[in-house]
């Protein structure tokens, strides 16, 4: 395993895509909850994958990054790219899963934030070590190499990425991807307390977050708490669907998806708060698309969204 370092050399996709699309794989936030009571909208842990260019990068390694690398285990794309947003356990607990690991010949860059405590690699060589877990990461067939970022802009597999902290315990960033090559923009906001602590952030953050955000084709946003609990779970890190429509309201965002369920949401409730949040975008007056992120669901970055 390579780490923190130049990645290697990528290679151009040997044939145009079919379709540009974010398909997710993963909505849930802090355990897996799977059930009947899930079925709709998912119970496996947050992971996002786009597809632009004939190339994937994936958002974050929950419980979803099993199934998403049970399909890539079937395609010929040699290089995959893995940006963690922060690693508390439901963003990295799929990674042991993930099917290329095991394949000889592929490469995954894995890119993220060090943490206060421990760089990156240490992390993810952790949750793996044989106390834990029966196969080190240095002992996987696939060439590994982490990259540990911070807010600097970068590309990769094609993908121009900008990150932005977020506030939530621990280094957390979200992200806004450029897609090629029509220039769609996707942001994804996971664990992030739009109303609360502040987390050592200045008094500027809110309008830089909202200048980063702005005028994105897709933002995905943490929307784990019904509005009565945000005020009674201050420094946990997560908001509320309806702050999240004010912050996609004010950055002018073209469709607003709702992510990182509460496990302790069943479908019904998810899709009461969707259609709350659609009634709060109305009354503000705010031209909005509102969905809740439902596992397996894609949405199409061709033409429109």
């Amino acid at each position: 395993m390579n780490v923190v370092g130049a990645p290697p050399t990528l290679h151009s996709p040997k044939e145009p895509p079919t379709l540009n699309r974010v398909t997710f794989w993963g909505t849930r936030g802090s355990i897996p909850v799977p059930g009947e009571s899930t079925r709709q909208f998912g119970g496996n842990t947050a992971c996002v994958e786009i597809e632009a260019n004939g190339k994937s990068l994936i958002l974050d390694a929950g419980t979803g990054i099993r199934t998403l690398g049970n399909a890539l285990a079937h395609r010929e794309e040699p290089e995959v790219d893995l940006v963690l947003s922060h690693t508390h356990w439901d963003h990295i607990q799929g990674l042991p899963f993930f099917a290329p690991l095991y394949q000889s010949g592929r490469t995954l860059r894995i890119w993220g934030p060090r943490q206060d405590q421990a760089p990156l690699a240490t992390i993810l060589g952790n949750q793996m070590d044989p106390s834990v877990f029966p196969v080190p990461i240095s002992e996987v067939s696939a060439s590994v190499h982490v990259m540990e970022i911070d807010t600097e802009r970068f590309t990769t597999g094609g993908f121009g990425i900008e990150a932005y902290p977020l506030r939530h315990p621990g280094r957390t960033l979200g992200f806004r991807v450029s897609c090629p090559p029509e220039g769609k923009t996707v942001a994804y906001v996971t664990d992030n307390e739009l109303v609360g602590a502040h987390y050592g952030t200045p008094p500027e953050w809110r309008d830089g977050l909202v200048h980063f955000l702005q005028g994105v084709d897709v933002l995905i946003h943490d929307a784990m708490y019904l509005p009565d609990h945000v005020g009674q779970r201050v420094g946990w890190g997560h908001s509320s669907p309806r702050q999240a429509v004010d912050l996609a309201a004010e950055a002018g965002c073209h469709r607003l998806v709702l992510f990182h369920h509460d496990p302790d949401h069943d479908d019904t409730t998810v899709a009461r708060l969707a259609d709350d949040s659609r009634q709060y975008a109305g009354r503000l007056g705010v031209s909005l698309t509102i969905d809740a992120a439902a596992e397996g669901w894609s949405v199409p970055l061709n033409s429109g969204v």
